[in-house]
């Protein structure tokens, strides 16, 4: 699997609002009502994520989650993080 090029990456970001690429990666900050919230989104998308054997970096901070995708491996965003984007979507 190769990384993206950057037109490759804005192409797959037009389906996926709120994120943008920072560098070699894709980012997005979903925000929740309350903290109660952000981790039950989290629990949400941890099955989905362990089935794909692609962890995102991600953050919470009371009713925000800051994720972050990338695939170290190639070092860039690749088809497996774009996926796991929109894996992410559908559970917010």
């Amino acid at each position: 699997m190769s990384a993206y090029t950057d037109a490759q990456i804005e192409e797959a970001l037009a389906d996926l609002p709120g994120w943008s690429q920072e560098g070699e990666a894709i980012v997005k900050s979903y925000t929740f009502d309350d903290f109660a919230a952000a981790v039950a989104f989290i629990a949400r998308a941890a099955p989905s994520i362990d089935e794909m054997d692609h962890h995102p970096e991600w953050t919470n901070v009371y009713n925000r989650v800051d994720v972050r995708l990338s695939s170290h491996d190639v070092g860039g965003v690749t088809e497996r993080d774009v996926l796991l984007a929109h894996v992410m979507e559908r559970v917010a």
